[in-house]
This record gives C-alpha cells, structure tokens and sequence, in this order.
C-alpha cells in the first residue's frame, strides 16, 4: 500500500505516518510544508525506514503536487495538513481559508485527475480521506453527543475553513465519483503536540514554573483523543471504511479544561516535583475567555466502533501519564521551539 501523508510531519501526521510505516508495512510519501507546527524531528522513528519519503511543499501548490502523484503513484491520500489552532485563526484568519480551504481544493483536482487515469481496478480501490475536527458542529449544551449526522454550525474562523474543506471534499465525491471518506475527530493529545495546545502548555509552563491560564470558568468542556488511538483509527477508516461515508472519532473522556489542567498538575507533581515551586497546582490562573469560546463537545463513536471494530485504547488517565512522561523524557525537542517558534505566549486575543 503507497499512501501520500500530507501535513505528515505536524503532530497528528506524524503519528499517521509511524503507524503506517511501522505497524502496517506501507510506502508512504509525506508532503508537508513544514511550517512553524511542521517538524521533521516528529518523523524521526522512521525516517531511515525504506518505506519513508518526504516532499517539502505547499498542497495549494498544483504543478509540485500533481508531480507527486505522477512520481509516487499513491493507493490512498490522508490529506491533514491543515492550519489547526483556533487562537491563530482567530488572529489571523487568512492563512486558514488559504491552507485548508485551497489547499484542499488543489488536493482534490490533483487527485481527481490522477484517479481519472487509473485503470478499473486501481480507480475502485483508490481512497481519498479527509481528516477533519468536531469543532465543525458547534458547541453542544451539558447533554447530547456530535454524531455524522449533526448539522454543521461553526463558530470560529478555524472550524469554518474546515467545514468548508469538508464539504468540497463531499461535493467531489459526489459529482465526479472520487472515492472519499471523512473523519471528524475530538480533541488530540499525546507525544509531540505543538506546545501551543492547552495540554502541552500546561505541561511545559508547570515545569517552568510559569503561570497556568485557565480561559473563563474554566468549564468548557471537551472529549479527549490519545493521538496513537487516533492514528490507528484512520488507518482503519482507509482499510475498511466505504466511500462517501464519514466516521466520527472520540476518545470517550469528556473533562473540563480545569479538570484536564488539574490533572496535568498531578502529575508533575508526582513525576517532577519541584520544592521551589511547590504544588504546581498554585499557579494556575483564570484569565479572559477566548472570543467565540464553544461551551462542549463530545463525539458518539457507536459508527466506527460498529463498522470499523475500533475502539480507544487509552483512558484519559493513562494516554495523559504517558504524555508527561514523554514531555519529561524529551525536552530537547520542546526545548529547541520554546527557544524559537513559540515561547508559551497567549494567542487570539483581539
């Protein structure tokens, strides 16, 4: 199997990538642009493996991708690369229409006309799958569950360049037949997440001894994903998922923001214990609310667990203990961004 990873060199690519490389035997070519989220250290575990193969480029850049796909000849596209934080969208929106909005739409030509020249057999077993967010759907109340048939309601300039993309994506399946499958995913988590993301934050700012911002009330709630959980789902959604279907994929551990800072606490706490600091817990602090913040999401995961017979294989307990201790384990890697690309700042504030 040849499978084109674009963005495979961000967190949740990264991921994709080792699963398929080192658990599932494929051929994989990365495409990434490797902006500031991009990182080639991410592909480290693979990256002398035969099976690996990286391309720098833009996926709005149609000549250097349709060359990839003349060159690579890919079975299936995992198409992630995407701008994915809402603070970022929030200050700048523009780099989200143009990332995920056209560079989708150039992914979807570029693999229309490849798929076109296929013979019979290669066109009927070709798949296209688009890896999206439940922040499509809203925000829910205290009850209910974001399934594949909740209705689309945005609310940031984020969720709604991905509910864009998602749609082009549908909208080619259905007018010109390209085999497509989409995923909506809850919040990831896990080793080598951008350290702008509320988990890594909380981890490298509590060893730092640096306040913990809590947005709010700290009350808005989200379903957590362990990053490994979810890679090994989407390969199972280009395996045996069907064409024109979407999957919705959650980790089934619904904690508000407090809780998920709390327990990040806990465990520095109990793994790196600093007596000048003391408990790390003494340094969070509430501070204004995100504009536009959504209250909660949680995902009904009874499709693809029916379907597909995947299920999390992580709690939040232990896919978040594992997590720190990775952190712990390699502070070279986020040591090198906190230097550089990000220093813990606070974004999307207008």
């Amino acid at each position: 199997m040849r499978v084109i990873v674009t963005g495979g060199a961000g967190f949740i690519g990264s991921a994709v990538v080792r699963e398929l490389i080192l658990n599932q035997k494929a051929e994989v070519l990365v495409i990434d642009a490797l902006t500031y989220a991009g990182n080639l250290e991410n592909l480290a575990p693979v990256a002398s493996n035969t099976h690996y193969h990286f391309l720098e480029a833009n996926i709005a850049h149609e000549v250097a991708i349709q060359r990839a796909f003349a060159k690579f000849q890919p079975h299936v596209v995992m198409h992630l690369a995407a701008e994915s934080h809402v603070d970022r969208s929030i200050d700048g929106p523009g780099t989200f229409v143009q990332t995920n909005v056209v560079g989708t739409f150039t992914l979807l030509q570029a693999s229309l006309d490849y798929w076109r020249k296929l013979n019979v057999s290669r066109q009927a077993h070709f798949r296209f799958h688009h890896i999206s967010t439940d922040e499509v759907f809203g925000s829910l109340e205290s009850e209910g569950l974001f399934n594949e048939t909740t209705p689309y309601d945005p609310r940031s300039p984020y969720s709604a360049s991905k509910a864009a993309s998602d749609h082009l994506v549908r909208a080619w399946g259905h007018t010109y037949g390209l085999p497509t499958l989409i995923t909506n995913c809850s919040n990831n988590y896990g080793p080598y997440q951008f350290p702008e993301k509320l988990i890594p934050l909380m981890i490298l700012s509590a060893l730092e001894g640096r306040e913990l911002p809590v947005y709010g009330d700290g009350g808005n709630v989200r379903d957590w994903l362990h990053v490994e959980d979810h890679a090994r789902a989407l390969v199972a959604v280009i395996q045996r998922g069907r064409p024109g279907e979407t999957y919705a994929i959650g980790g089934k551990a619904e904690r508000t923001n407090l809780e998920v800072v709390k327990t990040v606490c806990s465990l520095i706490d109990e793994l790196a214990y600093d007596p000048v600091r003391g408990p790390a817990e003494r340094l969070i602090r509430f501070v204004e609310d995100r504009p536009g913040h959504d209250r909660r999401y949680a995902i009904d995961t009874a499709k693809i667990e029916a379907e597909l017979s995947w299920q999390p294989q992580e709690s939040f307990e232990s896919g978040l203990a594992k997590t720190v201790r990775w952190y712990l384990d390699n502070q070279e890697w986020w040591q090198q961004i906190r230097g550089g690309y990000y220093r813990g700042e606070r974004l999307g504030v207008m």
